[in-house]
């Protein structure tokens, strides 16, 4: 087995986060049109369901890190792909509100399992100093993800069963690349590693108020993710397979959102937290003003990209800022937070829906944006702690790590490390 380097690893997990994020849990909106007709599904129904894998995806992420010390991050990258596979499956042969709803919730899982699998390579794979751009990097697999939905609702339109098939197929050659490409290793810390330095009530206080604006920009988002392909179709009378042309501008623009997410890092996140979640807010407000133009209706999916994708990869490196080291929980905390905000936005928006319509229910999630992005100047900065490469309290873990991989390969470990690479 050859191990990838930095750049090699962040373009792998970006693969992964595709299939897992992308596929299996995002590209769901995209055919809700059809499924919906199809199956005879009510608004609130959809909504309950669009909530169902978010609630796993919780779940499994708790559960998650654990799974990443005892069995691997190889194992549990692959045992998310093997859950995206059977919920895809089930999924591309539901028959109604019940099958459709276990295959969610497997793929919930899936990606809840992925990230933190995911994470715990990195952290052998991957200097310290490139963490968060590496982050950055395999979030935006998001909207690659997004994009490669597309295609199947411009060429399969109506087939939303062919289309989900694919996706089965797309998930088990994920399960083959993580067999191959990424490295069984655990936490496994010998007896002269530094211990992990407990957590600060400061940084508690932090990551609390990370956690609070996740959660809420997780809630406005829902009403997007789930129903915007809904409205322009009964709101607007547009065709379903027009949908695609919204998610291929997610897809597009959020590709952007790691070079903002990354910039944004770096400088000033509390005033770009509150552009980015003013221009979420407009995205919304865009998309329920003008359901039947096509271009307006495009134009408010390349703003959503861009601004969803730029602040789930803020929260993601704050997270990893906030809690150098620890990985198991820095990025992961943030993560589920988004998703308990969608889970609880995701049923509320389907309920509003039934009784107020379309544009009144994006009205009032676009006025609770608004109102998030006011108190950003609560938003936290990172603490004072950036190192410029491998410190001394980087060796205990990372010579885990290395230990591990030598036993494991049985060769010097310089190539592995990737001490020596640059991105």
């Amino acid at each position: 087995m050859k191990f990838p380097s930095s750049t090699s690893f962040a373009l792998l997990g970006a693969a992964l986060i595709a299939i897992s994020y992308g596929l299996a849990r995002f590209a769901f909106g995209l055919f809700v049109p059809p499924i919906r007709d199809d199956l005879g599904l009510a608004p609130d129904v959809i909504g309950v369901i669009g909530a169902l894998p978010l609630i796993s995806f919780v779940f499994a992420t708790l559960v998650a890190p654990l799974s990443a010390n005892r069995l691997g991050a190889r194992n549990t990258a692959m045992a998310s792909g093997i859950f995206g596979v059977v919920g895809l499956s089930l999924i591309s042969q539901a028959v109604g509100a019940v099958s459709l709803g276990v295959g969610v919730v497997l793929c919930g899982i899936c990606t809840g399992l992925m990230m933190p699998a995911l994470t715990a390579a990195m952290q052998a794979l991957v200097r310290r100093s490139l963490h968060g751009r590496v982050s950055s990097v395999m979030n935006a697999g998001t909207s690659i993800g997004v994009v490669v939905a597309v295609p199947t609702i411009l060429f399969l339109a109506g087939a939303w069963r062919y289309a989900y098939a694919s996706f089965a197929v797309l998930a088990v050659i994920g399960v083959i690349a993580t067999w191959f490409f990424i490295p069984s290793v655990s936490r496994v810390v010998p007896a002269n590693a530094a211990p992990a330095q407990p957590i600060s009530a400061d940084q508690w206080w932090r990551l609390l108020r990370l956690s609070l604006f996740a959660f809420m920009m997780g809630f406005v988002s829902a009403a997007y993710w789930i129903f915007a392909p809904d409205l322009v179709v009964n709101l607007g009378s547009m065709p379903s397979d027009a949908t695609a042309w919204l998610w291929l501008g997610v897809g597009i623009a959020g590709l952007g959102g790691a070079v903002v997410a990354d910039l944004a890092d770096r400088n000033n996140p509390p005033v770009t937290q509150a552009l980015m979640l003013m221009t979420l807010a407009a995205s919304l407000a865009l998309l329920a003003a003008s359901p039947d133009n096509l271009m307006i209706s495009a134009f408010s999916a390349l703003v959503f990209g861009l601004a969803y994708m730029s602040l789930t990869g803020l929260y993601l490196m704050t997270g990893i800022r906030l809690l150098p080291g620890r990985l198991s929980m820095g990025p992961v905390l943030p993560f589920m937070a988004v998703s308990l905000g969608q889970a609880a936005g995701s049923p509320i928006v389907g309920m509003l829906v039934g009784k107020v319509g379309y544009a009144d229910a994006f009205a009032m999630f676009c006025a609770i944006g608004i109102i998030v992005a006011m108190l950003s100047p609560l938003y936290p900065r990172h603490l004072e702690y950036e190192p410029d490469d491998e410190t001394e309290e980087d060796t205990g873990l990372q010579a885990a790590y290395d230990y591990q991989l030598q036993n494991e390969e049985g060769e010097p470990l310089s190539p592995v490390t990737g001490k020596t690479e640059s991105y």
